[in-house]
Parts: structure tokens; C-alpha cells; sequence
């Protein structure tokens, strides 16, 4: 069985489970993504949603790339990693008072406007401190991103944006505030898109949505696209880079930028995901009746997308060498959707053996919990370790 390259010696002293970083594959990511958005203009700002862990908060500041942050902590935790304020954007259905303050303290570039009601709220905030906020609109396109659907976020039956039928209103109002600057408008419609026809489908409607703006008399300075490109979970060995390249250019190819336009992308897991391993060890091996199950000192607490997604992550033995058996590989926690994965081909497991579960580099450690009072685990790093 194929598997990743890991310093397994060196593992076998530390405790698990843990999270380990390839610190060099997130920086021949991050060269990649500089190169392909580059050849067009582009600015890119990573979505801290994904990861939030201050080294790689601070390796991707480090090159450059701005930060999208969907919480008041979020552009706190980007504020302390190096990130500069006029490259962090905010977006976020419900944003308190106190997050929306810290932004505007900060003189971020952007708020990333939700609703109606939201642009009042940061109109009256700035008012308070006699500032004006740039903010941008964000719409909801009405495009399906032919992805699951709790990581859908672009219909309009989900939480996220302005309908496009409302848009005419809230432009009404912004003219009424003086307080806010209306610098662009900006969309995300979903996460783990593979299918670059979605894309297209959001570049067209963007260009839709320009020409009903400059009905109204209005042009924008900036258009963001958001995020959502997906990874390959199956073959993280061999496709451990996205394939940025098709995604700048599908958008490039047919997207009708005005003079002067700036145009933006708020990638996350397409960055961090692949470099990001859980190690965990293997309690028991137990034979059930018609299963074989693994039994992980991981759970659902280290990695919670199989529980929540029905996600896939490709699990190996990389303690082993033996001939590959069927396993349920699950891990201790006392709920029956503490499963990794079910029939999973694994080199012969024993207790003790360690088993990487791969790409979890995203919405892995940012998500972890304390559930059945567990204690949250470190990370290490290739560089370091």
C-alpha cells in the first residue's frame, strides 16, 4: 500500500494524537499560489476559517498573502501573525458589536457585508467613532456549487448574503449612509469545489451583477470572489497541489473587469489542507463478529469532518508493512459517529501502531474539542521536529 513519508522514529516518542505540518509542501503551495494569481493581478487573502494555528498563520503571512476572517478572533489572531490590517477582510452573518469595533479600530480593508441590517449596525458603529468603513456587499448569486450541502452557501435558502432580489434595496440605502463606502461586492458559494464549471457559473454572474450595479450608477473598485476550490482526499501522495492554475484561469478567461478593478479570492483549504496530517495510535485491534474494528486514540474530537461531512480522508498504517486487511477504523469517543472510516484497506494493524489520517490540515486542529473531557492535542512541524 502506497503510502506518505513520515519520520515514524521519531513519532514513536512523542504523544499522541497530534497534528503534524509538512512545513515545506505549505511553502511550494504557497509559491504556486503566488505564481498562478500573480499572472493576473490577483490578491489573495487566506481564509483563517481553515486553520488557525499561529505558525501557519505566520508562514502565510510571511508570503505576503492577506487574511479573510469570518470572527473577531479570527482578525485578532491575523493582527498577531503579521498580517496587515489593509489586507484583512471580514465577512460573517453575525457579526457582534465588539468584532465589528475591532475592525474598525484596526482600519481593516474590508467588512464583508451580509445584510440590510448589518450595514445599519457598522454605519451607526463608524458613526460612533467618526470613521467611514469600507465594506463590500455580499451577494448571494444564486449559483450551486455542486458540493455537500452543510458547505453550501451560495443559494438562496442558506444563511449567507443579500438575495440578488434585494440588492436594489440596500443600494437605496447605502446612499442614505455616510458612514460606509461601498468599495465592492463579493460572494463565496460553497467549499471542496471540484467542479470548475461553478466557477464559471459565478463569473458569470458576476458580470451580471456589474451591469445591474451601474444601472443603479454604481461601479465598484473591488470583486471578490471567495473561496471554495477543493483538494484531492483520495491521492494526497500524488496531487498535493490544487491545480490553482485552472482555477485563475477559468476565472481570468471570462470574467469582464472594469478599468481600474481589483479582483480578489479567499482560499483556505485549498492552501493548508494537504500539508496536515493527524497521527494517532492504535488502542485495540477488535474482532466483532462480521467487522474488524481499529481502534485510534483519536477521535471525532482531533477530526471531526467524517462525523459532520460523511467526509473522506485517506487513513495509513505507516507502522506496518504487513498484508493489508479490512478495518472499521474508529476512535474512542462514546458517540456511534465516532467513525474515521468503514472498510478501510489498512497494512495489518497492532496495538501501538501509528496511523496517519491525511489532509487534515484543514478544518482538523481549528476545529478540534474538549468533548468527554479530552485534552486538545499539540502540533509539530517538519522543520522542527
Amino acid at each position: 500500500m502506497l503510502k506518505g513519508t513520515f519520520p515514524v522514529e521519531k513519532f514513536k516518542q512523542l504523544s499522541t494524537p497530534f497534528y503534524y505540518y509538512d512545513v515545506k509542501l505549505l511553502q511550494d503551495t504557497l509559491d504556486v499560489v503566488k505564481t498562478e494569481s500573480g499572472k493576473y493581478g490577483y490578491h489573495v487573502h487566506y481564509a483563517v476559517k481553515a486553520n488557525a494555528n499561529p505558525r501557519i498563520l505566520s508562514i502565510i503571512a510571511a508570503n505576503g498573502l492577506g487574511a479573510d476572517c469570518v470572527s473577531g478572533g479570527e482578525v485578532q489572531a491575523a493582527l498577531d501573525a503579521g498580517f496587515p490590517a489593509d489586507k484583512i477582510v471580514f465577512a460573517g452573518v453575525g457579526k457582534a458589536d465588539w468584532e465589528i469595533n475591532l475592525g474598525l479600530d484596526n482600519d481593516i480593508f474590508c467588512f464583508n457585508v451580509e445584510s440590510a441590517v448589518e450595514l445599519g449596525i457598522i454605519n451607526e458603529l463608524a458613526a460612533a467613532k467618526n470613521k467611514v468603513a469600507s465594506i463590500a456587499l455580499r451577494i448571494n448569486p444564486e449559483v450551486d456549487a455542486h458540493t455537500h450541502a452543510k458547505i453550501t452557501t451560495g443559494m438562496k435558502e442558506n444563511k449567507f448574503g443579500i438575495n440578488l432580489s434585494q440588492l436594489g434595496g440596500v443600494l437605496d440605502k447605502l446612499k442614505e449612509m455616510k458612514n460606509v463606502k461601498l468599495i465592492g461586492i463579493h460572494s463565496h458559494i460553497g467549499s471542496q469545489i471540484t467542479d470548475m464549471s461553478s466557477f464559471r457559473n459565478l463569473v458569470i454572474r458576476f458580470n451580471e451583477i456589474q451591469e445591474e450595479l451601474e444601472a443603479h450608477g454604481v461601479t465598484v473598485e473591488n470583486l471578490n470572489f471567495g473561496g471554495g476550490l477543493g483538494i484531492d482526499y483520495y491521492h494526497p501522495n500524488h496531487l498535493s497541489i490544487p491545480a490553482f492554475d485552472n482555477y485563475f484561469a477559468a476565472i481570468h478567461k471570462l470574467l469582464q473587469v472594469r478599468p481600474g478593478q481589483q479582483v480578489h479570492f479567499e482560499p483556505g483549504r485549498s492552501i493548508v489542507a494537504q500539508c496536515g496530517t493527524l497521527i494517532s495510535k492504535v488502542l485495540y485491534v477488535k474482532e466483532g463478529e462480521t467487522k474488524k474494528f481499529a481502534i485510534l486514540d483519536a477521535g471525532f474530537t482531533e477530526l471531526i469532518r467524517p462525523a459532520m461531512y460523511d467526509a473522506y480522508h485517506r487513513i495509513e498504517n505507516i507502522s506496518s508493512d504487513e498484508a493489508v486487511e479490512t478495518y472499521d477504523v474508529v476512535g474512542p469517543i462514546c458517540e456511534s459517529s465516532d467513525v474515521f472510516g468503514k472498510d478501510v484497506e489498512l497494512n495489518k494493524a497492532h496495538r501501538g501502531d501509528l496511523i496517519a489520517l491525511r489532509s487534515a490540515g484543514a478544518y482538523g486542529e481549528v476545529m478540534a474539542s474538549q468533548y468527554n473531557c479530552r485534552h486538545l492535542p499539540k502540533a509539530y512541524y517538519s522543520d522542527t521536529i
